[in-house]
């Protein structure tokens, strides 16, 4: 055993010095290698560069990474539309919904709410589809091809200290060893080069299934991105039913100059990329003033009554809403019981 080591060492410090031969690869065993190498630095590339893309924040991104490695949940935290969402809502509550600007405001808080809530779910989606499969190729797959690909230069190894002493043997005893010991490396080195081959030629399938996700991350993106242009051109569409001076300069400078209205452009959207919400939305509102029904609703939000003519709510609670006609458009009348009053539609989630 010790003179087997000796020899296997040697061989390898002779090959360093260039004063051994050295049993080479098959060329395509040896373009297996290159390609599984290329896969490994160019999916470490691309997960970087995701994880950046899905959280800018690097001091965040370390932070999930030591909850990751701990074994702890990560603890949740609102995005910035959310953040952002949430202190215009609250501005608008002080300014007041009644007012112009305090019921925009809380209208663009929700926007931002939802714009946050949709990239929340691309965030997840693209983490659980994209980077896990990406993770788990470098941790797993990658990890057995590096430990056979080690293997493999060891039996290459014993095979070229075993020709080595092959070549030394000058007594036929010897020799009948060295051949002994020559035929057995050569059949555990053509063994492990087989088994090295077919886990490189894995790789192909490694390809194929980064492809899928590859088409999963972008059906994610396509979503968001879908859903955020639409809550926009919703929000776009309910400040552009405000009075001529709370529009913006832009608006005001058109109107003057020409008359013209600004249109709002949309895109057809399939039902299956926009998320559906547990309340009727915008269109149930708009659906609700042009009949003579009700509807229950749920509050979002606290609200004092500015007046004997509205009616105070508290959040989660669920209420009777109607159109009254000549009521203004973004008010409804509510009922609790007995009580009765107007409520403004933006502290309001239709339900089903």
């Amino acid at each position: 055993f010790h003179r087997l080591t000796l020899s296997f060492h040697l061989q390898f410090t002779e090959e360093k010095l260039g004063q051994a031969e050295k049993t080479e690869l098959d060329a395509h065993l040896e373009n297996l290698l290159c390609r599984a190498e290329c896969t490994k630095q160019n999916t470490e590339r691309i997960m970087k560069q995701t994880e950046v893309l899905l959280q800018p924040n690097p001091n965040v991104r370390i932070e999930e990474f030591l909850y990751e490695k701990l074994e702890k949940k990560v603890p949740t935290r609102m995005n910035n539309h959310e953040v952002l969402g949430l202190s215009m809502i609250e501005s608008g509550s002080e300014f007041g919904p009644g007012t112009a600007y305090g019921n925009a405001l809380i209208k663009c808080g929700e926007t931002e709410k939802q714009i946050g809530g949709a990239e929340r779910e691309f965030i997840q989606s693209s983490a659980i589809n994209f980077l896990t499969p990406f993770r788990n190729f470098l941790e797993g797959d990658f990890k057995t091809i590096l430990k056979e690909r080690k293997l493999l230069q060891v039996k290459r190894l014993d095979l070229d200290a075993a020709k080595t002493r092959l070549k030394k043997a000058r007594v036929p005893d010897a020799r009948a060893v060295a051949e002994q010991d020559l035929r057995m490396t050569q059949s555990e080195f053509d063994r492990q080069a087989e088994i090295t081959r077919l886990l490189l030629e894995g790789v192909s399938s490694t390809h194929a299934h980064h492809l899928r996700c590859l088409t999963d991350f972008v059906e994610a993106q396509t979503t968001y991105y879908a859903q955020s242009y639409q809550y926009m051109v919703d929000l776009q569409k309910q400040l552009g039913s405000f009075p001529s001076t709370f529009s913006s300069n832009n608006n005001q400078s058109s109107s003057s100059s020409g008359g013209a209205s600004i249109s709002v452009p949309t895109i057809p959207l399939s039902a299956s990329m926009l998320s559906p919400s547990p309340g009727l939305g915008l269109s149930g509102f708009h659906e609700l003033r042009n009949s003579s029904g009700s509807r229950k609703a749920r509050v979002l939000y606290d609200y004092d009554a500015a007046g004997s003519s509205e009616l105070s709510l508290l959040a989660d609670e669920v209420i009777m809403v109607s159109s009254v006609p000549g009521m203004d458009s973004d008010w409804l009348m509510g009922e609790r019981g007995t009580q009765k009053g107007k409520v403004p539609i933006t502290y309001l989630e239709l339900l089903n």
